[in-house]
Protein backbone atom coordinates (compact mmCIF):
# COMPACT_ATOMS: atom_id res chain seq x y z
CA UNK A 1 0.00 0.00 0.00
CA UNK A 2 1.55 3.07 -0.90
CA UNK A 3 1.83 6.26 1.08
CA UNK A 4 -1.58 8.28 -0.55
CA UNK A 5 -3.56 5.39 -0.31
CA UNK A 6 -2.64 5.08 3.37
CA UNK A 7 -3.16 8.74 3.87
CA UNK A 8 -6.61 8.39 2.55
CA UNK A 9 -7.38 4.71 4.74
CA UNK A 10 -6.24 7.13 8.18
CA UNK A 11 -8.80 10.17 7.12
CA UNK A 12 -11.23 7.65 6.37
CA UNK A 13 -10.70 5.94 9.52
CA UNK A 14 -10.44 9.52 11.88
CA UNK A 15 -13.48 10.32 10.13
CA UNK A 16 -15.74 7.44 11.08
CA UNK A 17 -14.40 7.74 14.56
CA UNK A 18 -15.52 11.46 15.01
CA UNK A 19 -18.82 9.61 13.71
CA UNK A 20 -19.26 6.98 16.11
CA UNK A 21 -18.01 9.52 18.89
CA UNK A 22 -21.07 12.25 17.89
CA UNK A 23 -23.69 9.25 17.97
CA UNK A 24 -26.04 8.51 20.98
CA UNK A 25 -24.58 6.28 23.41
CA UNK A 26 -27.92 4.18 24.08
CA UNK A 27 -27.37 1.55 27.09
CA UNK A 28 -29.89 -1.14 27.66
CA UNK A 29 -31.06 0.72 31.01
CA UNK A 30 -31.46 3.79 29.08
CA UNK A 31 -33.73 2.10 26.07
CA UNK A 32 -35.90 0.35 28.47
CA UNK A 33 -36.38 3.15 30.32
CA UNK A 34 -37.35 4.90 27.35
CA UNK A 35 -39.59 2.28 26.18
CA UNK A 36 -41.80 2.23 29.82
CA UNK A 37 -42.09 5.89 29.54
CA UNK A 38 -42.78 6.40 25.69
CA UNK A 39 -44.80 3.12 24.50
CA UNK A 40 -48.18 3.12 23.39
CA UNK A 41 -49.10 -0.40 24.57
CA UNK A 42 -47.62 0.75 27.87
CA UNK A 43 -50.25 3.93 28.14
CA UNK A 44 -52.82 1.62 27.03
CA UNK A 45 -52.53 -0.75 29.73
CA UNK A 46 -51.71 1.68 32.23
CA UNK A 47 -54.75 3.70 31.59
CA UNK A 48 -56.45 0.33 31.63
CA UNK A 49 -55.31 -0.48 34.83
CA UNK A 50 -56.73 3.39 36.15
CA UNK A 51 -60.22 2.48 35.07
CA UNK A 52 -60.41 -0.21 36.88
CA UNK A 53 -59.08 1.38 40.24
CA UNK A 54 -61.72 3.77 40.01
CA UNK A 55 -64.34 1.35 39.52
CA UNK A 56 -63.29 -0.28 43.38
CA UNK A 57 -65.21 1.81 45.02
CA UNK A 58 -68.46 1.26 47.95
CA UNK A 59 -70.78 3.18 45.33
CA UNK A 60 -69.98 1.08 42.20
CA UNK A 61 -70.31 -1.91 44.57
CA UNK A 62 -74.19 -0.84 45.60
CA UNK A 63 -73.34 -0.17 49.20
CA UNK A 64 -74.52 3.31 49.57
CA UNK A 65 -77.79 4.78 49.40
CA UNK A 66 -78.84 7.31 45.85
CA UNK A 67 -80.48 10.75 46.66
CA UNK A 68 -82.25 12.49 44.08
CA UNK A 69 -83.64 15.90 43.28
CA UNK A 70 -87.26 15.73 41.09
CA UNK A 71 -88.94 18.91 39.70
CA UNK A 72 -92.09 18.38 38.06
CA UNK A 73 -94.17 21.60 36.39
CA UNK A 74 -97.07 20.75 34.59
CA UNK A 75 -99.61 23.38 32.85
CA UNK A 76 -102.26 23.36 30.90
CA UNK A 77 -104.95 25.61 28.79
CA UNK A 78 -108.77 24.24 28.30
CA UNK A 79 -111.86 24.66 27.81
CA UNK A 80 -114.01 23.99 31.01
CA UNK A 81 -117.65 22.78 31.55
CA UNK A 82 -118.67 21.26 34.67
CA UNK A 83 -122.42 20.13 35.56
CA UNK A 84 -123.45 19.53 39.02
CA UNK A 85 -125.70 17.29 40.75
CA UNK A 86 -128.37 20.16 41.11
CA UNK A 87 -128.18 21.05 37.12
CA UNK A 88 -126.10 23.91 37.50
CA UNK A 89 -123.87 24.35 34.35
CA UNK A 90 -120.61 26.19 34.56
CA UNK A 91 -118.57 27.00 31.81
CA UNK A 92 -114.63 28.44 31.54
CA UNK A 93 -113.02 29.24 28.00
CA UNK A 94 -108.77 29.59 28.11
CA UNK A 95 -108.81 27.92 32.31
CA UNK A 96 -105.30 28.62 33.40
CA UNK A 97 -103.92 25.16 35.22
CA UNK A 98 -101.04 24.08 36.73
CA UNK A 99 -99.60 21.55 39.17
CA UNK A 100 -95.62 22.00 40.56
CA UNK A 101 -94.55 18.77 42.78
CA UNK A 102 -90.68 19.23 44.06
CA UNK A 103 -88.67 17.51 46.38
CA UNK A 104 -85.58 15.41 47.59
CA UNK A 105 -85.64 11.53 47.79
CA UNK A 106 -83.36 9.07 49.01
CA UNK A 107 -83.48 4.95 48.18
CA UNK A 108 -81.34 2.42 49.93
CA UNK A 109 -80.80 -1.17 50.02
CA UNK A 110 -80.10 -2.65 52.76
CA UNK A 111 -79.75 -5.92 52.27
CA UNK A 112 -79.52 -8.03 48.79
CA UNK A 113 -78.34 -11.04 50.16
CA UNK A 114 -74.51 -10.40 50.33
CA UNK A 115 -74.46 -9.53 46.91
CA UNK A 116 -73.12 -5.79 47.15
CA UNK A 117 -69.75 -7.41 49.18
CA UNK A 118 -69.39 -10.28 46.72
CA UNK A 119 -69.63 -7.48 44.06
CA UNK A 120 -66.75 -5.24 46.16
CA UNK A 121 -64.38 -7.91 46.11
CA UNK A 122 -65.13 -8.89 42.60
CA UNK A 123 -63.79 -5.12 41.97
CA UNK A 124 -61.22 -5.81 43.79
CA UNK A 125 -59.69 -8.70 41.82
CA UNK A 126 -60.92 -6.99 38.56
CA UNK A 127 -57.63 -4.63 39.62
CA UNK A 128 -55.36 -6.93 40.23
CA UNK A 129 -56.70 -8.42 37.09
CA UNK A 130 -55.70 -5.05 35.58
CA UNK A 131 -52.41 -5.27 37.09
CA UNK A 132 -51.44 -8.34 36.01
CA UNK A 133 -52.44 -7.52 32.42
CA UNK A 134 -50.35 -3.72 33.00
CA UNK A 135 -47.53 -6.15 33.68
CA UNK A 136 -47.79 -8.92 30.92
CA UNK A 137 -47.37 -5.70 28.78
CA UNK A 138 -44.55 -4.47 30.66
CA UNK A 139 -42.51 -7.68 30.45
CA UNK A 140 -43.43 -8.46 26.53
CA UNK A 141 -42.39 -5.15 25.86
CA UNK A 142 -39.25 -5.02 27.90
CA UNK A 143 -38.23 -8.55 26.15
CA UNK A 144 -38.77 -7.18 22.71
CA UNK A 145 -36.45 -4.28 23.80
CA UNK A 146 -33.65 -6.74 25.26
CA UNK A 147 -33.91 -9.09 22.08
CA UNK A 148 -33.87 -6.18 19.45
CA UNK A 149 -31.04 -4.19 21.63
CA UNK A 150 -28.91 -7.64 21.48
CA UNK A 151 -29.68 -8.43 18.21
CA UNK A 152 -28.41 -4.66 17.33
CA UNK A 153 -25.04 -5.86 19.41
CA UNK A 154 -24.83 -8.91 17.81
CA UNK A 155 -25.19 -7.37 14.26
CA UNK A 156 -22.38 -4.59 15.27
CA UNK A 157 -20.10 -7.51 16.07
CA UNK A 158 -20.46 -9.31 12.75
CA UNK A 159 -19.60 -5.52 10.96
CA UNK A 160 -16.91 -5.53 12.68
CA UNK A 161 -15.87 -9.61 11.53
CA UNK A 162 -16.64 -8.38 7.73
CA UNK A 163 -14.15 -4.99 7.92
CA UNK A 164 -11.88 -7.12 9.48
CA UNK A 165 -11.93 -9.67 6.08
CA UNK A 166 -12.21 -6.61 3.97
CA UNK A 167 -8.92 -5.34 5.52
CA UNK A 168 -7.29 -8.68 4.80
CA UNK A 169 -8.94 -8.91 1.04
CA UNK A 170 -7.40 -5.98 0.35
CA UNK A 171 -3.93 -6.89 1.42
CA UNK A 172 -4.49 -10.25 -0.48
CA UNK A 173 -5.18 -8.13 -3.29
CA UNK A 174 -2.09 -5.60 -2.87
CA UNK A 175 0.55 -8.80 -2.40
CA UNK A 176 -0.94 -10.52 -5.51
CA UNK A 177 -0.74 -7.02 -7.70
CA UNK A 178 2.88 -6.99 -5.96
CA UNK A 179 3.42 -10.22 -7.53
CA UNK A 180 2.20 -9.75 -10.57
CA UNK A 181 4.21 -6.78 -10.99
CA UNK A 182 7.50 -8.84 -10.74
CA UNK A 183 6.49 -11.62 -12.70
CA UNK A 184 5.69 -14.21 -9.96
CA UNK A 185 1.62 -14.19 -10.30
CA UNK A 186 -0.11 -14.69 -13.05
CA UNK A 187 -3.43 -12.11 -13.82
CA UNK A 188 -5.65 -14.43 -12.54
CA UNK A 189 -4.89 -14.48 -8.91
CA UNK A 190 -5.51 -10.52 -9.22
CA UNK A 191 -8.61 -11.20 -10.74
CA UNK A 192 -9.49 -13.66 -8.12
CA UNK A 193 -8.33 -11.27 -5.15
CA UNK A 194 -9.96 -8.55 -6.80
CA UNK A 195 -13.72 -10.36 -7.56
CA UNK A 196 -13.30 -11.67 -3.56
CA UNK A 197 -12.90 -8.30 -2.47
CA UNK A 198 -15.92 -7.43 -4.10
CA UNK A 199 -18.21 -9.69 -2.48
CA UNK A 200 -16.71 -8.82 0.92
CA UNK A 201 -17.92 -5.61 0.56
CA UNK A 202 -21.34 -6.92 -0.68
CA UNK A 203 -21.95 -8.30 2.23
CA UNK A 204 -20.65 -5.43 4.12
CA UNK A 205 -23.07 -3.33 2.45
CA UNK A 206 -25.94 -5.75 3.43
CA UNK A 207 -25.10 -6.18 6.75
CA UNK A 208 -24.86 -2.22 7.37
CA UNK A 209 -28.41 -2.20 5.81
CA UNK A 210 -29.88 -4.79 8.15
CA UNK A 211 -28.02 -3.19 11.17
CA UNK A 212 -29.78 0.67 9.99
CA UNK A 213 -33.64 -1.32 9.54
CA UNK A 214 -32.80 -2.73 13.24
CA UNK A 215 -31.95 0.48 14.30
CA UNK A 216 -35.64 2.11 13.01
CA UNK A 217 -37.43 -1.19 14.79
CA UNK A 218 -35.78 -0.65 17.73
CA UNK A 219 -36.56 3.07 17.63
CA UNK A 220 -40.42 1.98 16.92
CA UNK A 221 -40.26 -0.15 19.82
CA UNK A 222 -39.21 3.25 21.98
CA UNK A 223 -41.84 4.83 20.45
CA UNK A 224 -39.38 7.62 19.58
CA UNK A 225 -37.99 9.27 16.33
CA UNK A 226 -37.34 6.60 13.51
CA UNK A 227 -34.09 8.82 12.43
CA UNK A 228 -32.33 8.93 15.61
CA UNK A 229 -28.87 8.08 15.20
CA UNK A 230 -26.93 5.49 18.27
CA UNK A 231 -24.21 3.44 19.24
CA UNK A 232 -24.74 0.60 21.53
CA UNK A 233 -22.84 -1.56 23.56
CA UNK A 234 -20.05 -3.65 21.74
CA UNK A 235 -20.44 -7.05 24.35
CA UNK A 236 -23.31 -9.20 25.03
CA UNK A 237 -22.91 -10.65 28.74
CA UNK A 238 -24.61 -13.66 29.32
CA UNK A 239 -26.67 -15.03 33.09
CA UNK A 240 -24.77 -18.53 33.03
CA UNK A 241 -26.15 -19.15 36.74
CA UNK A 242 -30.00 -19.76 36.18
CA UNK A 243 -31.14 -23.12 37.34
CA UNK A 244 -34.69 -24.52 36.48
CA UNK A 245 -36.11 -25.24 39.87
CA UNK A 246 -35.09 -21.21 41.08
CA UNK A 247 -36.79 -20.26 37.24
CA UNK A 248 -39.91 -22.70 37.91
CA UNK A 249 -40.45 -21.23 41.42
CA UNK A 250 -40.70 -18.16 40.38
CA UNK A 251 -42.68 -18.67 37.40
CA UNK A 252 -45.57 -20.53 39.60
CA UNK A 253 -45.59 -17.09 42.10
CA UNK A 254 -44.25 -14.02 39.32
CA UNK A 255 -45.79 -15.51 35.66
CA UNK A 256 -48.58 -12.85 34.78
CA UNK A 257 -50.28 -15.30 32.59
CA UNK A 258 -50.98 -17.72 35.12
CA UNK A 259 -51.75 -15.15 37.35
CA UNK A 260 -54.49 -13.95 35.18
CA UNK A 261 -55.91 -17.35 34.83
CA UNK A 262 -55.70 -17.63 38.60
CA UNK A 263 -57.65 -14.03 39.10
CA UNK A 264 -60.17 -14.95 36.42
CA UNK A 265 -61.04 -18.12 38.57
CA UNK A 266 -61.48 -16.14 41.58
CA UNK A 267 -63.87 -13.29 39.77
CA UNK A 268 -65.84 -16.43 38.25
CA UNK A 269 -66.59 -17.64 41.94
CA UNK A 270 -67.51 -14.16 42.98
CA UNK A 271 -70.04 -14.07 40.72
CA UNK A 272 -71.21 -16.96 41.30
CA UNK A 273 -71.82 -15.78 44.80
CA UNK A 274 -73.40 -13.16 43.35
CA UNK A 275 -76.17 -14.59 41.51
CA UNK A 276 -76.96 -16.81 44.67
CA UNK A 277 -77.39 -13.27 46.13
CA UNK A 278 -81.19 -13.46 44.51
CA UNK A 279 -82.39 -16.35 46.61
CA UNK A 280 -82.64 -14.18 49.39
CA UNK A 281 -84.81 -11.14 50.03
CA UNK A 282 -83.92 -7.70 48.91
CA UNK A 283 -84.89 -5.20 51.79
CA UNK A 284 -85.16 -1.16 50.70
CA UNK A 285 -85.37 1.77 52.77
CA UNK A 286 -86.98 4.65 51.20
CA UNK A 287 -87.49 8.55 52.92
CA UNK A 288 -87.76 12.31 51.34
CA UNK A 289 -89.45 15.75 51.71
CA UNK A 290 -91.62 16.64 49.32
CA UNK A 291 -93.59 19.84 48.19
CA UNK A 292 -96.73 20.24 45.65
CA UNK A 293 -98.73 22.86 44.65
CA UNK A 294 -101.70 23.24 42.17
CA UNK A 295 -104.15 25.76 40.70
CA UNK A 296 -107.03 25.18 38.67
CA UNK A 297 -109.30 27.68 37.35
CA UNK A 298 -112.65 26.15 37.39
CA UNK A 299 -113.82 23.27 40.27
CA UNK A 300 -114.44 23.33 44.02
CA UNK A 301 -110.65 24.10 44.68
CA UNK A 302 -109.05 26.10 42.70
CA UNK A 303 -105.92 26.06 44.67
CA UNK A 304 -104.06 23.24 46.95
CA UNK A 305 -100.29 22.76 48.39
CA UNK A 306 -98.69 20.24 50.33
CA UNK A 307 -95.46 19.23 51.54
CA UNK A 308 -93.85 16.84 54.44
CA UNK A 309 -91.75 13.84 55.01
CA UNK A 310 -92.49 10.30 53.42
CA UNK A 311 -90.46 7.43 54.50
CA UNK A 312 -91.10 3.84 54.26
CA UNK A 313 -89.42 0.34 53.52
CA UNK A 314 -90.23 -2.64 50.72
CA UNK A 315 -89.41 -5.87 50.80
CA UNK A 316 -88.72 -8.62 47.70
CA UNK A 317 -88.24 -12.28 47.39
CA UNK A 318 -88.03 -14.00 44.15
CA UNK A 319 -90.74 -17.23 44.57
CA UNK A 320 -90.30 -18.40 40.78
CA UNK A 321 -88.65 -17.15 37.49
CA UNK A 322 -89.41 -19.98 35.58
CA UNK A 323 -86.06 -21.45 36.56
CA UNK A 324 -83.91 -18.88 35.66
CA UNK A 325 -82.11 -18.77 38.83
CA UNK A 326 -81.25 -22.74 38.85
CA UNK A 327 -80.15 -21.96 35.40
CA UNK A 328 -77.89 -18.73 35.99
CA UNK A 329 -75.98 -20.85 39.02
CA UNK A 330 -75.18 -23.67 36.93
CA UNK A 331 -73.88 -21.42 33.96
CA UNK A 332 -71.85 -19.65 36.29
CA UNK A 333 -70.41 -23.21 37.78
CA UNK A 334 -69.55 -23.95 34.42
CA UNK A 335 -67.56 -20.77 33.96
CA UNK A 336 -65.77 -21.49 37.30
CA UNK A 337 -64.78 -25.24 35.79
CA UNK A 338 -63.70 -23.86 32.64
CA UNK A 339 -61.48 -21.13 34.95
CA UNK A 340 -60.08 -23.79 36.45
CA UNK A 341 -58.78 -25.79 33.44
CA UNK A 342 -57.53 -22.67 32.29
CA UNK A 343 -55.33 -22.79 35.03
CA UNK A 344 -54.42 -26.36 35.26
CA UNK A 345 -53.92 -25.77 30.88
CA UNK A 346 -51.33 -22.67 31.14
CA UNK A 347 -49.76 -24.34 34.55
CA UNK A 348 -48.56 -27.23 31.88
CA UNK A 349 -48.20 -24.72 28.94
CA UNK A 350 -45.50 -22.83 31.33
CA UNK A 351 -43.79 -25.46 32.79
CA UNK A 352 -42.80 -27.27 29.24
CA UNK A 353 -42.08 -23.74 28.14
CA UNK A 354 -40.00 -23.69 30.28
CA UNK A 355 -38.25 -27.24 30.45
CA UNK A 356 -37.70 -26.31 26.21
CA UNK A 357 -36.24 -22.72 27.38
CA UNK A 358 -33.84 -24.07 29.49
CA UNK A 359 -32.56 -26.86 27.45
CA UNK A 360 -32.55 -24.62 24.90
CA UNK A 361 -29.97 -21.95 27.02
CA UNK A 362 -28.04 -25.19 27.88
CA UNK A 363 -27.00 -25.67 24.45
CA UNK A 364 -26.56 -22.23 23.43
CA UNK A 365 -24.10 -22.40 26.46
CA UNK A 366 -22.10 -25.36 25.07
CA UNK A 367 -22.25 -23.78 21.58
CA UNK A 368 -20.33 -20.34 23.45
CA UNK A 369 -17.66 -22.41 24.61
CA UNK A 370 -17.03 -24.39 21.61
CA UNK A 371 -17.84 -21.28 19.03
CA UNK A 372 -15.08 -19.41 21.07
CA UNK A 373 -12.71 -21.94 20.60
CA UNK A 374 -13.49 -22.47 17.08
CA UNK A 375 -12.81 -18.77 17.16
CA UNK A 376 -9.39 -19.17 17.91
CA UNK A 377 -8.03 -21.78 16.11
CA UNK A 378 -9.66 -20.14 12.49
CA UNK A 379 -7.78 -16.51 13.80
CA UNK A 380 -4.36 -19.13 14.70
CA UNK A 381 -4.65 -20.72 11.21
CA UNK A 382 -6.10 -17.39 9.47
CA UNK A 383 -2.38 -16.05 10.47
CA UNK A 384 -0.61 -19.02 9.40
CA UNK A 385 -2.10 -18.85 6.45
CA UNK A 386 -1.27 -15.09 5.80
CA UNK A 387 2.59 -15.67 6.40
CA UNK A 388 2.62 -18.82 3.90
CA UNK A 389 0.60 -16.36 1.22
CA UNK A 390 3.21 -13.67 1.57
CA UNK A 391 6.23 -16.22 0.49
CA UNK A 392 3.82 -17.63 -1.93
CA UNK A 393 3.64 -21.50 -0.57
CA UNK A 394 0.18 -21.33 -0.76
CA UNK A 395 -2.61 -20.83 -3.34
CA UNK A 396 -5.17 -18.28 -3.49
CA UNK A 397 -8.25 -20.93 -2.99
CA UNK A 398 -6.43 -21.97 0.62
CA UNK A 399 -5.93 -18.59 1.73
CA UNK A 400 -9.90 -18.19 0.84
CA UNK A 401 -10.67 -20.91 2.79
CA UNK A 402 -9.16 -19.98 5.60
CA UNK A 403 -10.03 -16.29 5.41
CA UNK A 404 -13.62 -17.40 5.08
CA UNK A 405 -13.67 -19.74 7.71
CA UNK A 406 -12.12 -17.18 10.35
CA UNK A 407 -14.81 -14.70 9.29
CA UNK A 408 -18.02 -17.81 9.74
CA UNK A 409 -16.07 -18.78 13.19
CA UNK A 410 -16.55 -14.89 14.28
CA UNK A 411 -20.43 -14.51 13.28
CA UNK A 412 -20.74 -18.03 14.43
CA UNK A 413 -19.61 -16.96 18.06
CA UNK A 414 -21.12 -13.85 18.04
CA UNK A 415 -24.48 -15.66 16.99
CA UNK A 416 -24.17 -18.04 19.74
CA UNK A 417 -23.69 -15.77 22.43
CA UNK A 418 -26.81 -13.55 21.03
CA UNK A 419 -28.96 -16.93 21.01
CA UNK A 420 -27.75 -17.73 24.42
CA UNK A 421 -29.44 -13.97 25.59
CA UNK A 422 -32.77 -14.60 23.75
CA UNK A 423 -32.74 -17.85 25.70
CA UNK A 424 -32.02 -16.19 29.01
CA UNK A 425 -34.33 -13.38 28.30
CA UNK A 426 -37.37 -16.42 27.17
CA UNK A 427 -36.50 -17.76 30.66
CA UNK A 428 -36.74 -14.66 32.69
CA UNK A 429 -39.98 -13.72 30.77
CA UNK A 430 -41.67 -16.77 31.61
CA UNK A 431 -40.28 -16.55 35.44
CA UNK A 432 -41.76 -12.70 35.18
CA UNK A 433 -38.16 -11.88 36.63
CA UNK A 434 -37.37 -9.22 33.99
CA UNK A 435 -35.68 -6.07 35.42
CA UNK A 436 -38.05 -3.21 35.35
Amino acid sequence: MNSKNLFKSLVIFFCCILKIDAQEILTLEDAVKTALENNYEIKIASNNLLIDKTNVTSGNAGMLPKLAATIVDNNGIQNLSQTRADGTVTKLDNAKSSTLNYGVGLDWTVFDGFKMFAKMDQLKQLQKLGEAQLKLTLITKISDVNATYFDLVQQQQQLVALDSTIVISNQRLALAQNRFTIGKASKLEVLNAQVDLNTDKVALLRQKEMFANTKILLNQVLARDAKIDFKVADTIEVDTKLLLPEISALAEKQNPQLETQILNKDVAELQLKQIKAARYPTVKVNTGYNFSESHSGLGFTTQSSARGLNYGFSATLNLFDGFAQNRNEKISQIQIDNSKIAIYQQNLALHSQLAISYQTYLTNLELIDLEEKNEAIAKQNLNITLDKFRIGTITTLEFRTAQLNYVNAKVRYSNAKFQAKLSEIALKELAGNLNF
